[in-house]
């Protein structure tokens, strides 16, 4: 039975960094719909195949057309509900770092945040969510983000338009907002627009009201927090309900919410974020809940670093979903993840998941976990110079090669020089020095 409200359950697949392969997702979906999900919500960032004025936007490992259709095909089929998240706003440094849109920022020195006065600046939001849009069919529902827009009001126009005076920063923010919201319910009006909720909660009832943003949107409240304070959020529930808002989203986390580098997903944590989700879902009315996102970033931000891979979070995620499915955790909770992941002994309470599950992708967690445990502490030791560093080429080169299955050569390289190749070059050179010492004695 799930609990109350909690009937959408979105896993959000963050593919700004190490995005998989296509092939590894196709194995991946049914599991997350085994495990409990109802939905994706996939933020593409630079990996969708965006063409014409857009294509700079793609990375060099962007998905195709034709690979993007069949994971959207497979979807369907597997009755997974897929969610578009496009930034429209903030974090938009991975179309603004371009020189071709670089004169749409709101700030010339910083790539993240977009320009919101420039009629530019709409003509292109409204181009990458009409290319979005063009790949999938039958959609409820869009996300928007809107999420961090910083530093906006900073920039030389709007400094001016913040002059004249009823303007202020909140009533710049809603206007683009609206702008967004009501060109996709002109060109898209049965889709419904989502936002995150952090630049909307400090604004008062009254401002929200008369903004006209409450009847095109639905704000999704965010917080990662394995402390979550319940009653706050049941508050601010109530606020978007008097505000106009017809219904709200929830977001909670499974990985990459601990850490900017954090390298293996503490489950505990993350568990305790769901339960308390649950606390505010109990204490809402099921008809104003839409659902929840359980987020999985895998960077801060565009030019951030790797956090958890995504492989190395599902015994995370599943926790997660069985926990939301069956309105709790337990034992019985506990020992259905284990059959479903086929990992025998699933640690909550420490990274030390030792044994090798079945799920597609548990050789890189396992693998991860021996070098996140062991790789710096056994180099800084150096113990056993030659001996230690063929071990420890062995280990890489096993995980290069259950990461490749899954990654492409980018994101392997990325997560090899962030978390591998430092140690390994020290070693190298002290076994080097070692060596060439040993010579000239000779």
């Amino acid at each position: 039975m799930a609990a109350g409200g909690l009937r959408q359950r979105l896993v959000h697949l963050d593919l700004k960094g190490a995005p998989p392969r296509a092939a590894y997702l196709r194995q991946v979906l049914p599991l997350l719909r085994t495990l409990g999900a109802t939905g994706l919500l996939l933020e593409y960032e630079d990996t969708f195949p965006y063409t014409g004025p857009l294509e700079p936007l793609r990375a060099p490992h962007a998905y195709s057309r034709q690979e993007l259709q069949e994971l959207l095909g497979l979807a369907k089929e597997q009755g997974l509900e897929v969610v578009p998240l496009v930034q429209s706003f903030g974090h938009m440094e991975f179309v603004l770092k371009h020189k071709e849109f670089a004169h749409l920022r709101e700030m010339r020195m910083f790539p993240n945040t977009l320009n919101p006065h420039k009629e530019e600046s709409r003509v292109l939001v409204k181009a990458m969510i009409d290319h979005v849009m063009a790949l999938h069919e039958d959609l409820k529902w869009f996300h928007i983000g809107c999420d961090e827009v910083y530093y906006l009001g900073e920039g030389e126009e709007s400094k001016q338009w913040l002059q004249q005076e009823e303007n202020t920063l909140e009533k710049l923010c809603l206007s683009h907002i609206k702008a967004v919201a009501s060109c996709m319910a002109s060109s898209y009006p049965t889709v419904t627009p989502i936002v995150w909720d952090d630049m909307l909660r400090g604004i008062s009832e009254e401002t929200l009201a008369e903004s006209g943003v409450p009847q095109l949107v639905q704000p999704m409240i965010w917080d990662y927090a394995a402390d979550l304070d319940v009653e706050s959020k049941v508050l601010l529930v109530e606020k978007y309900r008097r505000c106009g808002f017809s219904k709200v989203w929830f977001a909670s986390a499974f990985k990459g919410a601990t850490g900017v580098n954090q390298s293996l997903t503490l489950i505990g944590h993350h568990l305790q974020n769901h339960l308390q989700w649950l606390k505010v879902a109990s204490s809402t009315p099921t008809d104003v809940l839409q659902g929840i996102a359980l987020t999985g970033w895998q960077r801060y931000d565009h030019f951030s670093v790797l956090c958890e891979l995504f492989p190395v979070a599902i015994p995370s995620l599943a926790v997660c979903l069985q926990a939301l499915e069956n309105g709790g955790y337990s034992e019985t909770v506990k020992e259905n993840v284990e059959k479903l992941l086929g990992m025998p002994n699933l640690e909550i309470d420490t990274f030390m998941s030792t044994s090798l599950g079945t799920f597609p992708g548990s050789t890189i967690l396992s693998l991860v976990t021996q070098v996140s445990f062991y790789l710096k502490s056994s180099v800084d030791e150096l113990l056993e110079r030659n001996s230690l560093l063929s071990k420890w080429n062995a280990v890489v080169q096993d995980l290069q090669v259950a990461m490749e299955q899954v990654f492409h050569n980018s994101t392997v390289e990325e997560w090899m020089e962030e978390n591998v190749h430092p140690s390994l070059q020290k070693l190298q050179q002290v076994v080097d020095d070692l060596e060439k010492a040993i010579k000239a004695q000779t």
